[in-house]
C-alpha cells in the first residue's frame, strides 16, 4: 500500500474516533485536563494555607511565651512565738436546792389540760424585792390560771406572795390583794409614786394589772386609775419600769408577744412528726406592738407607744414586727437618756434609741444586734446587759432557741456597733444544743468578774419523740468568767464544781437572783412552766470579799429606787461598774441593791455613784463585807 492511502486512513480513523468522544456518554478529555489542574492548584492554596497557619500559630506562641521561672531560693521562716494560755483552776461554789426547806410550796398552773395552746408553755416569772421595807428581799412568783372555757382544777390561779424572815419565806398571798385571779406572764416592781414603797406590775395574756404598795403589807389594784391595763385581746411578757424622759419618776414598758387567740391556734392544726397536736410556732402569728407608758405623775400615765415610735413595722407587709419576750434597759450611746433593746421570738431583735426628747429611733440591724452572724433571725428569749472588761465594754446576753447559740453581742463602751463573741468567747458552743429562757450575769464567787447563769427547757414535752438529741427537761448552766487573759472567758461549771442540785434537769423560764440569806454572795431561783421552781442558796466558801450598795433617791430629783443609776467601785487595780436596773432575765426582776466582788480585796478605794439625773458623787472608801445604803 502507498503511502498516500495509509495516511488517508489514518485521517478517516482519527475522524471516526472524535466522532465516538463527541457522543452523550463520553468525556472530553479536555475537560478532564482543566479539572486536573483546577485540582491541583486547590491543594496548592490549601497546603500554602496551612503553612501560614502554622508559621503564624508559631510567632504567637514565640511572642506570648511566658518567662521562665526564676530559680526558687529557700529563706529562713522567722520563729512563730506561740502565746501560752494561763492556767485556769475553776472555783468551787456549791448551790444547794433549799425550795421546800425555804418554805416556797408554789406550783405553776399553767391551765394545760392537753389542748396544747401555745401560752401554756411560756410563763412564768418571778421578782425579789422589798416590798415591806425591812431590809431583806422578798418573793412574787407570777402565775397564771386555768382557762375559762375549761373546768375548774384545784389549781391555783392566783399569784404567791412570800415574805422573807431571815432566809425563810413565809406565804402572804391571802389578803395581800395580791392574790387576783388572771393568766399571769411576768412582772415589774418599782416605786411609780415615789412613795418610799415597791408598786408590782403583772403582765398577763389579757389585761395587765398595776398593783400599789399601800405599805401595810397589801396592794391595792389601781390598773383602771393609772391606765396601763392594756387591751384585753393582748399578750403580753416582760416589762420594766425606767425613766425615759429624766423627768424624776419611773415610766413603763411593756413587751408584748404574739397576736394570739385560742380559736386560730386550734385551728391552726399543729402536728408533731408521728401524730399527735403540738404547740404552735410562733412563725404561724402575726407580730404585736408594745406599749410605752408615760408616768405623768398624778397617779395616771399616757400610753405614747405611737408618738414615741417604739412600734415598730414589717417593712414589707406592713404589720407589726415584734414578737417580743426580753427586755434590757441601758444607756448605750452615753447620751444621758435609756435606750431599749428587745428580744424578739423569730423576728429580728430592735434597738430602740432614745434621743431625749421622747422619741426612740429603731436601729438593731444598723448596730449590729438584729441578727445572727448569718444574717438570720433567731429564737431570742431572755436578755441581759452588763459592763465588760474592765468597762472598756458593754456586753449583751441573749438566750435562744436549742440549736441556736446564746448570743453575746460586744460593743465598746459608749458606742452602738455591736458583735457576736459567743464563738471567740466559749459560750456560743456549750449553749448551742439547749432551748434558753432567762439568763443574768452576776458574780457567784464574789471575785469581782460577772458570770452568767441560763435557764433552760423545751416547749414541747414530746420532744425527745421527736428530736431525740432534745428533752424537755434540760440542766440549767452556770458559766464561770475566766477574764479576758485566757483564751476562753466563759467557762461552763460541772457538777464538780456546782454541785449537783443546780444542774438537775427542769422546764427552766425565768431566773432571777437575790442575796436571801444576807451572807454576801447571791443565791438563784428559777422558774418552771406548770411545775414547781427551784430556788439555790449560794455556798460558796471562796474567802472572798465583797461590798452592797443599795440607791435612795430623792423624789424631787430621781425616782426613789434610782433605776438607771450606775455605781463604780475602785479595789485595786479596777474599777468595778454596776447599773441599778432589776430588769433582766425573761418574765422577771432581781433585787434593787447591788452585790460587788472584790476577790482576795480587803479595802475599796472609791466609791462612786452616779444618779439617774446624770450627777455624780464621790463616796470615798467603804467598809467591806458590809451593806450600805446610799441617799441622795
Amino acid at each position: 500500500m502507498s503511502s498516500k492511502r495509509r495516511v488517508k486512513e489514518r485521517a478517516v480513523i482519527q475522524d471516526s474516533n472524535r466522532h465516538r468522544a463527541s457522543g452523550p456518554d463520553e468525556v472530553d478529555e479536555s475537560e478532564l485536563r482543566d479539572d486536573a489542574a483546577i485540582g491541583r492548584a486547590m491543594r496548592g492554596s490549601l497546603i500554602v494555607l496551612g503553612c501560614l497557619v502554622v508559621a503564624g500559630a508559631a510567632v504567637a506562641y514565640a511572642l506570648s511565651r511566658p518567662e521562665p521561672a526564676l530559680p526558687v531560693r529557700e529563706s529562713e521562716l522567722a520563729a512563730v512565738e506561740m502565746r501560752a494560755l494561763p492556767t485556769v483552776e475553776l472555783p468551787t461554789a456549791k448551790f444547794t436546792d433549799i425550795t421546800e426547806q425555804a418554805g416556797i410550796d408554789f406550783v405553776h398552773n399553767n391551765g394545760a389540760i392537753g389542748d396544747k395552746l401555745l401560752p401554756e408553755t411560756m410563763g412564768g416569772g418571778a421578782a425579789f424585792f422589798d416590798f415591806d421595807s425591812d431590809g431583806d428581799q422578798d418573793l412574787l412568783m407570777v402565775n397564771s390560771k386555768d382557762w375559762p372555757w375549761d373546768d375548774a382544777s384545784d389549781r391555783s390561779g392566783t399569784s404567791s406572795l412570800y415574805r422573807n424572815e431571815g432566809g425563810q419565806f413565809i406565804d402572804v398571798t391571802s389578803g395581800s390583794g395580791l392574790d387576783v385571779p388572771l393568766y399571769g406572764m411576768g412582772a415589774a416592781v418599782g416605786d411609780f409614786d415615789n412613795d418610799g414603797l415597791v408598786d408590782v406590775f403583772i403582765t398577763a395574756v389579757g389585761e395587765n394589772r398595776l398593783f400599789r404598795n399601800r405599805g401595810d403589807g397589801k396592794f391595792e389594784d389601781v390598773t383602771a386609775a393609772a391606765g396601763v391595763g392594756g387591751d384585753e385581746d393582748r399578750w403580753s411578757s416582760s416589762t420594766g419600769w425606767f425613766d425615759f424622759d429624766n423627768d424624776g419618776d419611773l415610766d413603763l414598758f411593756v413587751c408584748n408577744y404574739v397576736s394570739w387567740s385560742r380559736e386560730y391556734d386550734q385551728s391552726q392544726g399543729f402536728q408533731l412528726v408521728g401524730g399527735g397536736r403540738a404547740y404552735g410556732r410562733p412563725q404561724n402569728f402575726e407580730g404585736s406592738y408594745p406599749y410605752l407608758y408615760r408616768n405623768e405623775g398624778d397617779g395616771k400615765f399616757t400610753d405614747v407607744s405611737e408618738s414615741s415610735g417604739v412600734q415598730i413595722r414589717n417593712p414589707a407587709t406592713g404589720v407589726p414586727l415584734s414578737k417580743s419576750l426580753g427586755l434590757a434597759i441601758c444607756d448605750f450611746d452615753n447620751n444621758g437618756t435609756l435606750d431599749l433593746i428587745v428580744a424578739n421570738d423569730t423576728v429580728q431583735n430592735l434597738l430602740l434609741r432614745n434621743d431625749g426628747n421622747g422619741h426612740f429611733t429603731e436601729m438593731g440591724a444598723l448596730a449590729g444586734i438584729a441578727f445572727d452572724s448569718t444574717g438570720a433571725a433567731r429564737g431570742a428569749m431572755g436578755i441581759d446587759v452588763t459592763s465588760f472588761r474592765d468597762r472598756r465594754a458593754m456586753a449583751v446576753a441573749i438566750g435562744n432557741f436549742s440549736n441556736e447559740m446564746t448570743a453575746l453581742y460586744v460593743t465598746k463602751a459608749g458606742q452602738m456597733q455591736f458583735f457576736d463573741e459567743a464563738l471567740s468567747t466559749g459560750l456560743g458552743p456549750s449553749t448551742r444544743l439547749l432551748l434558753t429562757f432567762g439568763l443574768a450575769y452576776l458574780d457567784f464567787d464574789l471575785d469581782g468578774r460577772l458570770d452568767l447563769f441560763c435557764a433552760n427547757g423545751h416547749l414541747e414535752e414530746d420532744i425527745n419523740r421527736v428530736q431525740p438529741s432534745q428533752h424537755y427537761e434540760q440542766p440549767p448552766q452556770l458559766f464561770w468568767n475566766a477574764g479576758p487573759e485566757f483564751g476562753t472567758e466563759f467557762l461552763a461549771m460541772g457538777e464538780p464544781q456546782v454541785g449537783p442540785d443546780l444542774l438537775k434537769p427542769m422546764a427552766g423560764r425565768g431566773a432571777t437572783f437575790a442575796d436571801i440569806d444576807d451572807d454576801g454572795d447571791l443565791d438563784v431561783l428559777i422558774t418552771a412552766s406548770g411545775r414547781a421552781p427551784r430556788l439555790l442558796r449560794n455556798d460558796q466558801e471562796l474567802g472572798h470579799h465583797w461590798l452592797r450598795i443599795k440607791l435612795v433617791g430623792d423624789a424631787k430629783l430621781c425616782n426613789r429606787d434610782a433605776i438607771g443609776a450606775w455605781v463604780e467601785v475602785a479595789v485595786g487595780d479596777e474599777v468595778l461598774s454596776k447599773q441599778v436596773m432589776p430588769t433582766r432575765s425573761y418574765l422577771s426582776q432581781v433585787e434593787l441593791p447591788l452585790t460587788f466582788g472584790l476577790g482576795e480585796s480587803d479595802n475599796v478605794k472609791n466609791v462612786t455613784v452616779q444618779w439617774p439625773d446624770g450627777e455624780r458623787v464621790e463616796l470615798g472608801p467603804l467598809a467591806v463585807d458590809q451593806t450600805h445604803v446610799i441617799e441622795r
